[in-house]
C-alpha cells in the first residue's frame, strides 16, 4: 500500500471512529435518561403544575417548567434576534472589510466563548444594583444576552453565502443599500436565518446556569414579566438534587421532557428550511 492511499485509511478510520463517539454519546444519554426517567413519565406532569410537596415525591407536575421555558426561550430569541440581524447585516453591507467590523466579529466570538454562568453573575450584579428581584424579564435579558453572539456569527457567516452579483444587480436597478439587505440579502439567507434561530432557541431553552440567580423559580405559571419563573433545566436539577429516588427519578422524566423538545426544533430547523430553499438563488 502506497504511502497516500494509506494516509487516506487513516484519516476515513479517524472519521468514522469520531462520528461514532458522536453518535454513541447521544446515544448514550437517550438511553440512560429515558431507562431512568420513563418509569415516571405521566400525562399529569405534562398537564400540572406543582402542588405541594411535590418535591418531596407528592402529586403534581412540571406544566409551570415547560410553559416558563417557552416564556423565556422564546422572548430571548426574539430579543436577541431583533438586535443582531441588523448587526449582522451592518457589517456585511456597510462595514464588511473596515477595522470596526473586524473588532465587532472577534468581540462577538470572545462573546461566544464566555460560560453562561458569567452572563448570569453580571445580570446579577445589575439586578442588585438595580434592587429589582429574580423574574421573568431579568431571565429574558440574560438569555438575549447569552444568545446574542450566536445569532449575530451564525447570521453573519450565512449572509457571507449571497452572490455579490445578486447585491450588484439590485444596486442596478435602483435599490438603496437597506432596501437590498432587507428586501433581497434577508430572503436569500432566510433558511439559514432561521436555523440560527432555532439554534439560539434551543440552547436558551437548554442552559440553566444563566437564569440560576436571575429567573428566580416558582411553581405557578407567570402571568407577568416581572413574575419568577420557573425552566426544565432547573426542574431537572432541583429534582435530581433531592435524596428522594422517587423525586430523582421524576428528574429524568422532565429531562425526557426536555431532550424532546430540543429535538423537535432540530427536526423542525430542517423541514423548514427545505420550504424556504426554493428562495434562494444558487
Amino acid at each position: 500500500m502506497d504511502k497516500r492511499k494509506a494516509e487516506e485509511a487513516f484519516f476515513k478510520g479517524l472519521m468514522l471512529l469520531s462520528t461514532f463517539i458522536v453518535v454513541g454519546s447521544l446515544l448514550a444519554v437517550f438511553a440512560v435518561v429515558i431507562w431512568k426517567g420513563a418509569p415516571a413519565l405521566s400525562l399529569s406532569m405534562l398537564t400540572q403544575t406543582p402542588k405541594g410537596g411535590y418535591y418531596l415525591g407528592k402529586e403534581g407536575g412540571i406544566l409551570n417548567a415547560i410553559i416558563g421555558s417557552l416564556y423565556l426561550a422564546g422572548g430571548a430569541t426574539a430579543l436577541a434576534f431583533l438586535i443582531g440581524l441588523p448587526i449582522a447585516l451592518y457589517l456585511h453591507e456597510y462595514a464588511e472589510r473596515s477595522k470596526f467590523a473586524s473588532f465587532i466579529r472577534i468581540s462577538l466570538d470572545v462573546l461566544w466563548g464566555v460560560p453562561s454562568i458569567v452572563y448570569g453573575a453580571f445580570a446579577f450584579t445589575v439586578m442588585l444594583y438595580l434592587r429589582a428581584r429574580a423574574s421573568l424579564l431579568w431571565g429574558i435579558l440574560t438569555v438575549a444576552l447569552f444568545v446574542l453572539p450566536i445569532i449575530t456569527r451564525a447570521i453573519d457567516e450565512i449572509l457571507k453565502m449571497v452572490p455579490v452579483k445578486l447585491r450588484e444587480a439590485s444596486y442596478a436597478l435602483g435599490s438603496t443599500r437597506l432596501e437590498t439587505a432587507f428586501k433581497v440579502v434577508t430572503r436569500q439567507v432566510l433558511p439559514g436565518v432561521l436555523t440560527a434561530v432555532l439554534l439560539a432557541f434551543g440552547r436558551g431553552i437548554g442552559d440553566a446556569a444563566s437564569v440560576l440567580l436571575t429567573a428566580g423559580y416558582t411553581d405557578s405559571i407567570p402571568n407577568s414579566l416581572l413574575d419568577p419563573v420557573a425552566t426544565l433545566p432547573l426542574a431537572v436539577f432541583f429534582q435530581l438534587g433531592t435524596p428522594i429516588p422517587e423525586v430523582q427519578q421524576r428528574g429524568y422524566a422532565s429531562g425526557i421532557i426536555l431532550l424532546v423538545l430540543v429535538l423537535s426544533l432540530s427536526i423542525v430547523s430542517r423541514l423548514a428550511t427545505k420550504k424556504f430553499m426554493k428562495y434562494v438563488i444558487k
